[in-house]
């Protein structure tokens, strides 16, 4: 299935002839460049310094994102204090109409359960209900007989379970919260999907996906939930989860592919289309697209020019500088139909902002 895939790189010239011919249409706002700030979801951040980096390099102006959380994200943008937001959990296009923003996919990654456990060298193997009673607070030390089930020849350790969880609004703990009340009707009813989840006892609390690792490693017997590009950063002990399919697999980009392909985002190009425990061998169950948020109505194309450069630059070069990162680019479907929504961007001063590629 992993295969399919390719038919994306097969495509990648189209979608390259469609954005460039979009951004020859517009026409220049006239401003100088200057700085873009973003702030939101910390899930993408290390993959947009990265960005910024190179589109600055490349001539671009520079960009400065602070990864502060989805929650913190949406509110910014919406005060108009920030260039763009991110945001790992989409809003409803009402929400999007109301507070006249303009909603814009950028990549897919996945949440992963890590781990802490001195000794034990071997990955461990959760399915997607226990792993929902280990957050409920319900499984109170490693060796529990239900994870010793689902581990056999793995010595585990009498250490009691430290939960570690998000301290602020976060995209992460909303798609991980989701994707445990898919998996246990008992955790749907008790904890429920949020960007702010409340967690049963009291569990360890950390801001940030850099917060969880450092309270993870200083803590013997802790389980948390970080984006895959920090578990491939910092070496971290990943969870090797149960997929729809059966298998215990561990997280990959090749993994977030196989959701993408098994999603209504590969097949009808919806980019809020779930990637959560998609069915095929290969998938990883916490799949999740990230997304930023501009205004849809700036002052002035001036104004927005700068940072809808920086977006545009970035779906150009994106596919090359997203591999390898423990992110996959977006699928050729939706990535088609990018053009349209930068101009859906509507200065009120009725010029149009230009987009030029480097």
């Amino acid at each position: 299935m992993i295969a399919g895939f390719h038919q994306f790189s097969v495509f990648a010239m189209i979608r390259r002839l469609l954005l460039s011919f979009a951004a020859v249409c517009l026409l220049s706002g006239g401003a100088q460049a200057q700085a873009v700030q973003g702030a939101g979801a910390t899930f993408p951040s290390k993959v947009y310094d990265t960005w910024a980096r190179a589109f600055a390099k490349a001539g671009g102006s520079a960009v400065a994102y602070k990864g502060t959380g989805s929650g913190d994200g949406v509110k910014q943008i919406g005060a108009r204090k920030v260039d763009f937001g991110g945001t790992d959990s989409p809003l409803p296009a009402a929400e999007l109409a109301k507070q006249k923003l303009v909603q814009i996919p950028m990549l897919v990654g996945g949440v992963v359960p890590v781990v802490n456990l001195p000794g034990v060298t071997a990955a461990v193997q959760l399915d997607g209900e226990v792993l929902a009673d280990v957050f409920l607070g319900r499984v109170k030390a490693w060796n529990d007989p239900r994870i010793a089930a689902l581990n056999p020849g793995v010595s585990l350790p009498a250490l009691p379970v430290k939960r570690v969880v998000r301290a602020e609004k976060s995209g992460t703990s909303d798609g991980f919260s989701r994707y445990l009340s898919g998996a246990s009707a008992a955790f749907k009813v008790e904890v429920g999907a949020s960007q702010a989840p409340a967690w049963p006892g009291e569990p360890l609390k950390a801001e940030g996906n850099d917060g969880m690792v450092q309270t993870l490693r200083a803590t013997p017997g802790a389980i948390a939930y970080v984006s895959y590009d920090r578990v491939l950063r910092d070496k971290l002990a990943a969870v090797k989860l149960r997929n729809a399919a059966g298998r215990f697999v561990l997280p990959s980009e090749a993994g977030f592919r196989a959701a993408i392909l098994e999603s209504d985002m590969h097949r009808q190009g919806d980019d809020q289309a779930t990637l959560l425990d998609r069915a095929g061998a290969d998938t990883w169950p916490i799949t999740l697209t990230s997304f930023v948020l501009v205004d849809a109505e700036p002052a002035t194309a001036g104004q927005a020019q700068p940072t809808l450069k920086y977006l545009y630059w970035c779906f150009m070069h994106g596919d090359d500088l997203t591999r390898g990162t423990g992110f996959a680019p977006l699928p050729v479907a939706v990535q088609s139909r990018l053009a349209a929504r930068f101009t859906q961007v509507r200065p009120r001063d009725g010029n149009v902002p230009a987009y030029l590629v480097f």
